[in-house]
C-alpha cells in the first residue's frame, strides 16, 4: 500500500478518475490536488501540468510544534511536521469508517501541501506534460495518466506506476508527486494506473487491472513515445505489491519481463504479528488496525490474504528481473519489505534494498518537505537509470 495516501474524494463504482479543483497553494499549473474543497466525479484533468516534488533546494528547515510521538522517538523534524499537520485535521480513524467515508479523509498529500503553504515553500515548475487515456480491461475500462518529459529525445524508457491505498482508498491524483518525480528524475515516460478499488471491486481485481495496464504498455509503448524494450514497474504500498505481482504474472504468461522492479514499502505477506507490526502498531499515517481493515475490504475470504499474489513471500519468485526494495523505519510494513527482499535473494534475484530512518509510511512522495524522500527518490531513479542503461 503507501499507506494509502487517503483518497480525499468519493469514487462511484466503476469510476477510477476524478476531476479536481486547483489548490491555491499549488500555483496555476497543477495536475493534482487533494484540497478540502468539494470535487465532482468525472474524468481526471490529466492534460494540466503536474506539480513537481523533485527540487527541494528552496525548502526550509521545519520544526515541529510538539514533542516526538511515543511510537517514533527518532522521527525526523520535517516528517514530524507533516504528521502533526495530518493529525490536526481530526479525521476519524479509517478502520472505523466505510470505504466511502474513508476516501473523504485528509491525506498525507493534503498535509504536505498545507505545510508548504504555511512555510512559503514554492512548488517547483513541472518538467513533464500529462495526458489521460482509457484502456480496456476485463469488465470495462480503467484510466491511466501518461507523464512525458518535456526535454529529451524519444523513444523514452517507460515506468508503469501503481499507487498505494491498501487497494481501497487513494488514487493517481493523491500519488501524483511520486509518479511525476520518477518521470522527471529518470527522464522516462510514466504510465500511472488507476486500478479499480475495493470493496466495490474485490480481489483480484486490482491485480488483474495492474497486469492489464502493464500488458497494454508493452504492446503500445511505441505509440506513447516509449521504448518497448525498456519498461519497468514501480509501486508504493499496495502498489509495491502490484509491481511485483505484475512481474510474476508477466513471467508466467510468457510476455516481456519488466526491465526492473521498484517496490516501495510493499504489502508482501499476511502475518500481522511481525516485529514491525507489533512495534509500530500505532503509527501514523499507517497502523495495524488500518492494515487489517484494508485486507478485510479487499479480500473475498480469509484465504485470499494468503494467496501468493498478496502474500508475495509465498510466491515463486525465481526468474524475476533485478529489484529495488525501499523501506522506512516507522511503518508496520517495514518487515514486509525486508522479508520480500530476503525471499527474492533466496530465489536468485538481484536485489538492492535501502531503509530510511526517522520517516514513516508514505514518505516517498514528500520530497518538497522531507529530505529523506528526496534521497529515496534519487536512489530509485538511479537504480532505474542503471537498469535502462542510461
Amino acid at each position: 500500500m503507501k499507506f494509502p495516501l487517503l483518497q480525499k474524494f468519493k469514487l462511484k463504482p466503476g469510476k477510477t478518475a476524478i476531476s479536481l479543483p486547483i489548490c491555491a497553494i499549488a500555483l496555476a499549473a497543477v495536475s493534482f490536488t487533494a484540497c478540502n474543497s468539494g470535487a465532482k466525479t468525472g474524468s481526471t484533468s490529466d492534460t494540466t501540468k503536474g506539480t513537481a516534488t523533485t527540487d527541494t533546494s528552496s525548502a526550509k528547515t521545519l520544526t515541529p510544534k510538539g514533542s516526538k510521538p511515543a511510537w517514533a522517538p527518532n522521527i525526523k523534524p520535517e516528517m514530524a511536521v507533516v504528521i502533526e499537520k495530518l493529525t490536526s485535521y481530526g479525521d476519524k480513524p479509517i478502520e472505523t469508517l466505510t470505504a466511502v467515508q474513508a476516501r473523504k479523509n485528509h491525506t498525507p498529500t493534503d498535509a504536505v501541501m498545507a505545510v508548504m503553504k504555511e512555510n512559503n515553500i514554492p512548488m517547483p515548475a513541472p518538467k513533464v506534460d500529462t495526458v489521460g487515456k482509457e484502456i480496456p480491461v476485463a469488465g470495462g475500462n480503467i484510466h491511466i495518466r501518461i507523464y512525458t518529459p518535456k526535454e529529451g529525445k524519444a523513444p523514452f524508457p517507460v515506468i508503469v506506476y501503481y499507487h498505494g491505498g491498501g487497494f481501497v482508498i487513494a488514487n493517481i491524483d493523491v500519488y501524483n508527486a511520486s509518479a511525476q518525480a520518477m518521470a522527471e528524475q529518470v527522464g522516462a515516460i510514466v504510465v500511472s494506473v488507476a486500478y479499480r478499488l475495493a470493496p466495490e471491486h474485490k480481489f483480484p481485481t486490482a491485480h488483474d487491472d495492474a497486469y492489464a495496464a502493464y500488458a497494454w504498455t508493452v504492446k503500445n509503448a511505441a505509440s506513447i513515445k516509449g521504448d518497448p524494450k525498456k519498461i519497468a514497474v514501480l509501486g508504493e504500498s499496495a502498489g509495491g505489491n502490484l509491481a511485483v505481482a505484475t512481474a510474476i504474472k508477466a513471467r508466467d504468461n510468457g510476455i516481456m519481463l519488466p526491465t526492473h522492479i521498484v517496490s516501495v514499502y510493499p504489502i508482501a505477506q499476511s502475518d500481522t504479528k511481525t516485529d514491525s507490526y507489533m512495534k509500530q502498531a500505532n503509527d501514523k499515517p499507517l497502523n495495524k488496525p488500518m492494515m487489517i481493515w484494508f485486507t478485510t475490504n479487499y479480500t473475498r475470504t480469509p484465504a485470499d490474504a494468503k494467496d501468493p499474489r498478496l502474500s508475495l513471500v509465498d510466491a515463486n519468485l525465481k526468474g524475476l528481473p533485478p529489484t529495488t526494495i525501499i523501506t522506512d523505519e516507522y511503518d508496520p510494513l517495514h518487515d514486509d519489505g525486508t522479508k520480500l527482499a530476503d525471499k527474492l535473494k533466496s530465489a536468485g534475484v538481484n536485489v538492492t534494498s535501502r531503509n530510511y530512518d526517522g520517516v514513516t509510511h508514505e514518505f516517498f512522495g514528500m520530497a518538497t518537505v522531507v529530505p529523506q524522500a528526496k534521497e529515496a527518490q534519487a536512489f530509485a531513479a538511479g537504480e532505474l537509470k542503471k537498469a535502462f542503461g542510461m
